[in-house]
């Protein structure tokens, strides 16, 4: 989708995003008690060098300017948080932090849902000839 000079596009990267996220701290609360599981992160650095390097909506005005208007595919990478055992299990998983996390999340996919729904909106209100 490139409505809205890739608006759209880049709110469904995020969305994207923010489901990952959301898969791989639901993955460390259910494994909250497994000896030996080792809590997993989105690599928030690797989606944002991502970002940079897809389109940032600049138009390049001579020929000696950086094309940066280039698109990747936007993948985020999943790593492992710390080698840090809170559990006499040798279980990684902090589950205060994770629950502050699944929260923080939770909050961030709401606003781009909304701002999805005001960019649809918008659309409608367009192709209607606002009325």
């Amino acid at each position: 989708m490139s409505l809205f000079s890739g608006a759209i596009s880049t709110l469904s990267h995020a969305l994207n995003y923010s489901a990952t996220k959301q898969k791989v701290i639901s993955q460390n609360i259910a494994n909250v008690d497994t000896p030996n599981y080792k809590a997993k992160e989105v690599s928030f650095r690797a989606a944002y060098d991502q970002a940079l390097n897809g389109s940032l909506g600049m138009t390049k005005t001579d020929p000696k300017h950086i094309d940066v208007n280039r698109k990747t595919n936007v993948s985020y990478t999943v790593l492992h948080k710390n080698p840090f055992n809170y559990h006499e299990s040798g279980n990684s998983v902090d589950i205060d932090k994770e629950m502050t996390s699944l929260a923080t999340n939770q909050i961030y996919y709401n606003a781009l849902i909304e701002r999805v729904s005001g960019k649809f909106s918008s659309l409608q209100n367009v192709i209607r000839g606002g009325k």
